[in-house]
C-alpha cells in the first residue's frame, strides 16, 4: 500500500476511534469526579493521611495543597535517585549526581519528563517502578485534580469552596488511571514488550559482539507514560525501542492513550457546567488545532527535502524508526507535542526545518490542543476567557462566559498565566544563549543550533520533556536552570487558574440575555482557535524566524 495512504488510513482511524471514545471516557471521568461516596480503600487512605474527605478546599487552600504534594514529591524522589545505589534491584548503578538528580525529580513530579540520562544505564528498577513510573501516576492526576477544581468554578456560585485535593488526587490514581493502566499493560504485553526484573541478557550480535540488553518492567510503566501524557521512556531512545514500541499498531495505540483523557475531559466538563454544548465547543477547538497541526507535520516530514534528505527520495528518514515510517512518526511526534507527553519514536532533531518548527508551536501554543491531561482543559479555559473578554470589548458590553462575568480581576489572574511561560521560554532561551558555558555544548551553530536551545527551554517552560537532542544537556546550567523551568512552569499556572476558579465561583450567576455571546456556536470556536494561534504568533514569531523559520528559509 502506498505510504501516504497508509498514513490517513492511520490518522482517519485514530480520529473515528477517539471520536467514538469521547462520550463514555468523558462520562466515566464525570462519573470519577462527582460521586458522593468513598470507597473503602479510599477512606483508609483518607484516615492514614489525616484528611477529611467530606470536607472542602477554597481556593488558596487547594493551590497550598497542590504545592505541598509536590515540594514532598520532588524532595522523596530526589532522594531515591540520589540514593540508589543502597536500594535493591539497583542493576549495580550508583546515585544520580545532585544536579541530574534535582532535574529529574521535578521533572518527573511536574509531568515533565525530562530526561537528561539514558534510562537503562542510569536507573535501576526498584526507582524506575517505585519512584518515576508513581510520579508518571500521580503528577498526571495532580493536572486532573486541578482541572475539576477549575471546572468547579465555573459551575458553582456564591461559594469559596473548591473540592477537596486529597480527594480528587486519590479518586483519578485509583478509579481512571490504574483501571485503565492495568487493563493496556496486559495488552502490551502480549504484544511483545519486556515485563520482567532482568538486570540484562548477555547476547552476541551478528557482527560477533557482545552486549548486555537490559529488561525490566517496561509495559507497565509504557502505558501510564502515554496515558498520563508523561513521556518518560524507560529506554534512552524512547518508544523507538522495540521493547517499549514493538509493532505499528502499539504505536497506534500508545498515540491513542495520549489523546484519550485530554480529548474526553471536555465532555465531563460539559456535564459539570451543565452544558454538553460547551464542551463540544471546547472539543472542536482542540480538534481543529490538532488536525491542522497532524496534516502540517505529515506535510512537512512527507515531503521531506532540506539538508536531511533530497526531496526526490520522498521523505525526511533519518533519524526515524523504519518499522514505523515518516508519516506514523509525525503523528507521534504531533501528538506528543499537542500533549504535554514528550514520548518520542524518532529523533525531532533530524525533522525537516519547518516539521521541527511546527513541533515547537505545539508546545508553544501551551499544549491545549488537547494538551496534557488537565493542564489542556484548564490551559484552553483560561483561553476562552480571554476570548470573551475580547468579544466583548469589540460589541461594547461586559463579557460573560458560562454566566460568570469576566471583570478585571479575573483578567489579571488569566493574564499572567497566559504570560508566565513565554517569559521562562524566551528569557531562558536567551540568558543560555548569551553563556558561554552553555554554548559550549552545543553540537550546531547558527539557526539549527539557536533551535535546539530554543526548542529546550519551549519544552521544559510547558512541560513537555521532548527534546531535539543536538546539545549537551547533562551539564550544572541546564540541569539547574531547566529544573527551575519545569518547576516554575508547572506550578505557577496552576496558582494562576486556581485563582480564577475561585474568584468565578464567588460570583452569583448572570442570567443570558439576547446580548450574550453563545460559547457554543462555531463563531465562538472559530474566534477560540484564532485568539490562540494570534497570541502564540505574536509572542514568539520573532524568536521562530531566527530558528526553524530561518534555517528552512536559508
Amino acid at each position: 500500500m502506498d505510504s501516504t495512504v497508509a498514513g490517513v488510513i492511520f490518522v482517519v482511524t485514530l480520529v473515528v476511534l477517539l471520536a467514538a471514545a469521547y462520550r463514555p471516557v468523558g462520562d466515566y471521568i464525570y462519573g470519577v469526579m462527582t460521586p458522593a461516596k468513598h470507597s473503602r480503600v479510599e477512606r483508609g487512605i483518607y484516615r492514614a493521611i489525616g484528611v477529611d474527605p467530606d470536607g472542602e478546599q477554597p481556593w488558596g487552600v487547594y493551590a497550598r495543597s497542590v504545592l505541598a504534594f509536590s515540594v514532598v514529591s520532588i524532595l522523596f524522589l530526589f532522594g531515591f535517585l540520589r540514593l540508589q545505589g543502597h536500594l535493591l534491584m539497583n542493576n549495580g548503578l550508583g546515585g544520580l549526581d545532585p544536579d541530574l538528580a534535582w532535574n529529574t525529580a521535578v521533572s518527573f513530579t511536574t509531568n515533565t519528563n525530562w530526561q537528561a540520562y539514558s534510562g537503562e544505564s542510569a536507573m535501576g528498577h526498584l526507582v524506575q517502578m517505585a519512584g518515576l513510573a508513581v510520579q508518571n501516576f500521580v503528577s498526571a492526576a495532580v493536572g486532573i485534580a486541578v482541572a475539576t477544581a477549575v471546572i468547579r468554578g465555573f459551575a458553582r456560585s456564591r461559594t469559596t469552596q473548591l473540592g477537596n485535593f486529597w480527594v480528587d488526587l486519590t479518586r483519578v490514581v485509583l478509579r481512571l488511571l490504574l483501571p485503565i493502566s492495568v487493563a493496556f499493560a496486559i495488552v502490551f504485553v502480549a504484544a511483545g514488550m519486556v515485563q520482567n526484573f532482568s538486570a540484562g541478557t548477555e547476547i552476541t550480535t551478528l557482527a560477533g559482539n557482545s552486549q548486555t540488553i537490559t529488561g525490566g518492567a517496561v509495559a507497565s510503566q509504557e502505558v501510564i507514560k502515554e496515558l498520563g501524557t508523561n513521556g518518560g521512556g524507560f529506554y534512552n531512545v524512547n518508544s523507538a525501542h522495540p521493547f517499549e514500541n514493538p509493532t505499528t499498531w502499539t504505536n497506534f495505540i500508545e498515540i491513542f492513550l495520549i489523546l484519550l483523557i485530554p480529548i474526553s475531559l471536555p465532555r465531563a466538563f460539559g456535564r459539570m457546567v451543565g452544558s454538553n454544548k460547551q464542551g463540544y465547543a471546547i472539543v472542536a477547538a482542540m480538534g481543529v488545532i490538532a488536525i491542522l497541526s497532524v496534516s502540517l507535520m505529515n506535510l512537512s516530514q512527507g515531503l521531506g527535502g532540506g539538508d536531511v534528505v533530497p526531496a526526490s527520495a520522498g521523505a525526511a528518514t533519518e533519524g526515524t524508526e523504519t518499522r514505523f515510517g515518516v508519516l506514523n512518526s509525525a503523528t507521534f511526534a504531533a501528538a506528543t507535542t499537542l500533549t504535554s507527553t514528550g514520548s518520542v519514536n524518532s529523533f525531532h532533531d533530524s525533522y525537516t526545518s519547518f516539521g521541527g518548527g511546527i513541533t515547537m508551536f505545539n508546545m508553544m501554543l501551551g499544549e491545549i490542543a488537547p494538551g496534557g491531561v488537565g493542564s489542556g482543559l484548564y490551559g484552553m479555559l483560561v483561553i476562552a476567557v480571554i476570548t470573551v473578554f475580547v468579544a466583548g470589548l469589540m460589541v461594547g458590553r461586559t463579557p460573560e462566559y458560562l454566566g460568570k462575568k469576566i471583570g478585571a480581576r479575573e483578567m489579571k489572574f488569566a493574564s499572567l498565566y497566559l504570560l508566565t511561560t513565554p517569559a521562562i521560554v524566551l528569557v531562558g532561551t536567551a540568558v543560555a544563549m548569551a553563556q558561554e558555558g552553555p554554548r559550549e555544548t552545543m553540537n550546531n551553530i547558527g539557526a539549527h543550533g539557536f533551535s535546539e536551545v530554543l526548542y529546550a527551554y519551549t519544552s521544559a517552560g510547558n512541560n513537555n520533556g521532548s527534546a531535539f537532542a543536538g546539545i549537551g544537556v547533562d551539564t550544572g546550567w541546564y540541569n539547574t536552570t531547566l529544573g527551575l523551568a519545569m518547576l516554575f512552569g508547572r506550578l505557577l499556572p496552576i496558582i494562576f487558574v486556581l485563582a480564577l476558579a475561585g474568584s468565578l465561583a464567588q460570583q452569583q450567576p448572570t442570567p443570558e440575555s439576547a446580548g450574550t455571546l453563545k460559547t457554543y456556536q462555531p463563531l465562538f470556536v472559530g474566534m477560540l482557535v484564532g485568539v490562540m494561534v494570534i497570541v502564540v504568533a505574536l509572542t514568539f514569531l520573532p524568536a521562530l524566524a531566527l530558528g526553524p523559520i530561518a534555517e528552512g528559509l536559508s
